[in-house]
């Protein structure tokens, strides 16, 4: 696998060079032309014809895809931050080993994977396929451990209709308020309780930090190790918990209401550590992956004034509360909530689900988008 990932690094390395060398020529190099190069390269250099050509074409696929994307983000002016970068050379000590093949690079026989170029894995199954795959990606992650990823059009498994609707807020302390109190999903803390080790492990990988220009040494490397499965330990736990919160909310509603909340400008603030611990932005995205799955109706509501906005009669308070208040208390009509509840049923408001509710809670220029 390591050598046919050599070969799919130099096919992608060259690619980057004949793009910069015809952009600098004023001449065009689409997809077809790094074929016909390929083809080429393969008849003259036996090194690179002794692997197979699926992945290395599906690599110029790769490259035109990526190449394409950040042309485009060019044309349409995008801020910096926010555009693809132009494809870059890829180092043999920093890329991670990734190959694609597709339907006829592959086959599946008695539980193995046979790839094209005489290839034979042996697949430790996590669960069977549902369908018949039309790609496969194998690659390698920064702990060593290799992974085969299958494409496949997985069927929709509609639960029965509970005839319950759910509102949902993100937050920090608790990382999804709802509007029943069974369905809370409390901050589990993963990244906290395993800051003891990791901090350890730092420590050591400081100690032994090698100069510049030297090899790091065995005892730099081991604890560098330890530190990723650490973390990735921590990622497993955090997506464990996200599906099984989503899934236990998907089989008891028919339809739900999720606050459109986007954490990112969270990382620039004082509570970056505990916001990325709860990992707001993978439970969404589980809670959609596992609606659209079992046939559920996932809406997205705009966040804008959801803590400002009264859940019973839909008043909008003069101005922002801190977030030291925790409880909110409408001065139209009296109400009295904790905040987070407060919001959630606001969702369910805006996104249309209480039929006892008030009409238009949702604000001008905020639209309602369908997730699932």
């Amino acid at each position: 696998m390591e050598a046919e990932w050599g070969r799919c690094r130099w096919v992608w390395n060259e690619c980057v060079a004949r793009s910069k060398k015809a952009h600098a020529e004023g001449e065009a190099c689409g997809p077809a032309r790094l074929d016909k190069m390929l083809t080429e390269a393969r008849a003259v250099t036996p090194w690179l014809a002794a692997g197979s050509s699926v992945p290395q074409q599906q690599t110029i696929r790769d490259f035109a895809a990526s190449r394409t994307k950040a042309l485009k983000d060019i044309k349409d002016r995008l801020p910096l931050k926010r555009r693809a970068g132009m494809p870059r050379h890829r180092r043999k000590h920093r890329a991670r080993p990734t190959l694609n093949y597709t339907r006829r690079g592959f086959r599946l026989k008695d539980g193995r994977l046979h790839l094209a170029g005489g290839l034979v894995l042996t697949v430790v199954w996590c669960r069977p396929l549902p369908a018949e795959p039309s790609s496969v990606r194998v690659y390698r992650d920064r702990l060593g451990a290799w992974y085969a990823s299958f494409v496949v059009r997985a069927p929709v498994e509609p639960l029965p209709p509970t005839g319950r609707v759910l509102g949902v807020d993100w937050g920090v302390r608790e990382t999804a308020t709802t509007t029943s109190d069974a369905h809370d999903l409390p901050h589990p803390q993963y990244g906290l309780k395993a800051q003891v080790k990791l901090s350890r492990y730092d420590r050591m990988m400081a100690r032994r930090k090698p100069a510049k220009g030297q090899a790091a040494s065995k005892g730099y490397r081991e604890a560098k190790r330890w530190r990723a499965k650490t973390y990735a330990k921590i990622a497993r736990q955090r997506q464990d918990a996200a599906r099984k919160w989503a899934k236990k909310v998907v089989r008891d509603h028919d339809v739900i209401a999720v606050e459109d909340f986007r954490p990112r400008f969270l990382a620039r603030s004082s509570m970056a550590r505990k916001a990325a611990d709860a990992a707001i932005g993978a439970t969404k995205q589980a809670l959609i992956e596992m609606g659209r799955k079992h046939g559920r109706d996932v809406r997205l509501v705009h966040p804008a004034y959801t803590t400002m906005d009264c859940g019973r009669c839909g008043a909008r308070t003069k101005h922002a509360l801190p977030l030291s208040e925790r409880t909110y208390t409408c001065t139209a009509c009296g109400a009295v909530s904790p905040r987070d509840k407060n919001s959630a049923r606001v969702m369910l408001l805006r996104a249309g689900l209480d039929p006892a509710g008030i009409e238009g809670a949702r604000p001008p220029g905020a639209p309602l988008r369908e997730a699932a």
